[in-house]
């Protein structure tokens, strides 16, 4: 089968393609999938530039995120069968293979029933940016009906699916955006405030649109200065959740402390990286949920760049350029 292998932490061009066999199943609760495609997160290219969990085990094969049609199951398998339409988050941080490839493998717990709604291949781009949307919103930041948010990188992979997720919720949604073409995504995913952050003061924008109080939730998928300011959009007692590390100085903290903010971290992949098998299956249950939003007509996944699997370094390329609307995907042909 063919791969796209990273034999070393650098650039995009240490992605190649190889053939290598089939992945064998490595345990009884385990399929193999045929993938139609493979979701590209901006997570990828920190992954392949630097090698952050697993240094010691490559070359490896990235991305967490894939779907395709079960050909082979274990014999403890009772989820699914030959033959079905699957999509999940899993491998791809050097552990265990990922779904740059033609073939992988997945524990069946981990699997979710694809919506009926949303072409295979397209459905490869959901997994990370659902779980982590509906973390930050529902789980970290308790969004409720007729609260206000502010998301910033609105157009973006989480960013749309967030701002879909906020509506679905019943909250009143201000997204940042940098252009006329990402101003027009988000009018049409309905987002009741728009604010072209190059030319205006989000933090001004935002605070006079909630009559002087500030957003009932950030969700910064941004960082830096971004998600320092963000302090000032907020609502006293409000909360910021953040996607981003954040080296917080002294009088950071204390703007912070004075609004009583609450400060959340948001990082999906935590359930992978330390081996927890309950928390994937909960990950899991929230796919489950989001192909039924899908299938509602309430959510949507936008695939702007579907480039064939041999070129993932273009594909890291342009994610790390920034500025993509909604998701690329890898395609297996």
């Amino acid at each position: 089968m063919k791969v796209v292998l990273m034999t070393t932490a650098g650039g995009p061009d240490v992605l190649a393609q190889y053939d290598v066999e089939k992945p064998e199943l490595p345990s009884p609760h385990h399929v193999r999938v045929k993938l139609s495609a493979a979701g590209v997160n901006p997570l990828d290219a920190k992954l392949r530039a630097k090698a952050i969990y697993h240094p010691d085990k490559l070359p490896a094969i990235l991305g967490c995120d894939g779907a395709g049609i079960v050909e082979k199951t274990g014999s403890a398998v009772t989820r699914f069968k030959v033959g079905d339409a699957v999509f999940f988050n899993n491998g791809g941080i050097g552990d265990e293979p990922g779904c740059y490839a033609e073939y992988t493998t997945v524990h069946e717990e981990y699997c979710a029933a694809t919506p009926v709604n949303i072409g295979l291949q397209d459905v490869a781009g959901l997994p990370l940016v659902l779980i982590t949307a509906w973390e930050a919103l529902i789980e970290r930041a308790n969004l409720k009906a007729g609260q206000t948010i502010l998301i910033h990188g609105g157009t973006g992979g989480v960013g749309h699916i967030a701002l879909q997720l906020a509506n679905h919720l019943g909250a009143r949604v201000a997204v940042t955006v940098s252009d006329d073409k990402k101003e027009g995504l988000a009018q049409g995913l309905e987002a009741e405030k728009i604010i072209r952050y190059k030319e205006m003061d989000f933090v001004v924008d935002t605070v006079d649109w909630t009559g002087g109080k500030g957003v009932d939730v950030v969700l910064d998928t941004v960082g830096g200065d971004t998600f320092l300011r963000s302090f000032e959009a907020a609502r006293i007692g409000g909360k910021v959740v953040t996607l981003l590390s954040t080296p917080l100085s002294l009088a950071d903290t204390q703007l912070a402390r004075l609004r009583n903010l609450s400060i959340c971290y948001e990082m999906m992949l935590t359930p992978q990286v330390i081996k927890q098998h309950d928390e994937r299956i909960r990950q899991r249950k929230i796919l489950e949920q989001g192909a039924k939003l899908a299938e509602a007509g309430k959510l949507g996944v936008l695939v702007s760049y579907a480039l064939p699997l041999k070129d993932a370094a273009e594909a890291h390329r342009l994610i790390e350029k920034g500025s993509v609307l909604g998701k690329i995907i890898l395609t297996m042909g």
